[in-house]
């Protein structure tokens, strides 16, 4: 089962005004077992793509293919089986089980009643398995963290059996062991059950780590590729570049434009030597790529760690990275 659109544009039409266009002429495809990263910024039509999409918004113009078939023209039941979609916000329903919630996810299998036989109720059981969500089966929704409920909305997509899985932000109210781990949990997903899972966010560190593939969303459209060939070749930055900020290539992540003046040298590539430049940077101090007049080194020993400061050839010692900084400051004002 695919996912294709064909010179689609997104957007809202409004009565005797023009269309607000957010994208035009997008022809993207998302295919089995790969986890695709929508990455953009704020306001740019994530949301709306995603929507469009899962059939919930009217293209303006194009189509949204779903297995070779227009996916407007499915019924809501039909499209139910073949594409779940998991919002930004969790719903926080009074009386309702964490097994209940998951259960609804078979709604577009069951009788009209919505009666469970066996084969549902094994299918929910897998569902909460494969998030390790067993434990919150029998516990309140409201009552539970954003984090856990978040994972009982993914396994009520899970349990509709669908070949697509749309997700918008489900990690912008987790905190960051819960981000990781809902991350990991889709890449996991993706490669076991072959599910083609589409996910928008804004943790660019997590997408890049986690996803396949990145569709790159900007003013001019959609940039679509592996997460190093977009940061290689420079797309990544220019996405998301603004004043003061940019984007390493080197570490993979935005960071504060290099501080004029002083350049301090931190040689090697230990997690000490990791830190300091973190410690430097953050106290507006420029990093040198190469030896000069002021330097900072870490060593190990047997009496403890110490930093080694170097300014025109005196050297200090201090015992903190906290200590260095103090003294470098005072050395250079």
């Amino acid at each position: 089962m695919t996912l294709r659109s064909r010179d689609l544009s997104i957007g809202y039409r409004r009565r005797g005004r023009p269309d607000v266009v957010l994208a035009r002429a997008l022809n993207l495809c998302l295919r089995p077992g790969e986890l695709v990263g929508l990455l953009g910024p704020n306001g740019i039509g994530k949301s709306t793509l995603l929507s469009t999409l899962g059939g919930g918004l009217q293209p303006l113009a194009g189509q949204v293919l779903l297995d070779q078939r227009d996916i407007a023209r499915l019924k809501p039941q039909e499209r139910a089986r073949r594409l779940s979609l998991v919002t930004t916000a969790a719903p926080r329903p009074r009386l309702m089980s964490g097994y209940a919630l998951v259960a609804l996810g078979r709604q577009p299998h069951t009788d009209w009643l919505g009666r469970l036989t066996a084969d549902d109720r094994d299918i929910i059981a897998w569902a909460l398995d494969a998030v390790n969500g067993g434990e919150l089966a029998g516990q309140p929704v409201a009552e539970l963290s954003d984090g856990q409920r978040q994972k009982l909305m993914i396994a009520r997509a899970l349990a509709q059996q669908s070949d697509i899985m749309l997700l918008d932000e489900p990690t912008a109210f987790l905190d960051l062991p819960r981000r990781i781990e809902t991350m990991a949990l889709l890449k996991k997903l993706a490669g076991t059950t072959r599910l083609a899972i589409l996910v928008s966010t804004h943790d660019l560190d997590l997408a890049l780590r986690n996803c396949d593939r990145l569709w790159l969303m900007s003013q001019a459209g959609i940039k679509v590729g592996a997460p190093e060939d977009l940061a290689l070749d420079g797309s990544l930055g220019a996405t998301f570049r603004a004043e003061g900020i940019h984007f390493d290539q080197r570490r993979g992540s935005f960071a504060l434009d290099a501080a004029a003046g002083q350049r301090v040298y931190v040689p090697g590539d230990g997690e000490h030597a990791i830190w300091l430049r973190r410690a430097l940077a953050r106290a507006g101090y420029a990093l040198a790529d190469r030896p000069g007049q002021i330097e900072i080194s870490h060593q190990q020993n047997g009496h403890g760690s110490n930093w080694h400061l170097r300014i025109n050839g005196d050297t200090s010692r201090h015992a903190t990275i906290e200590a260095a900084l103090k003294a470098l400051e005072r050395e250079t004002t």
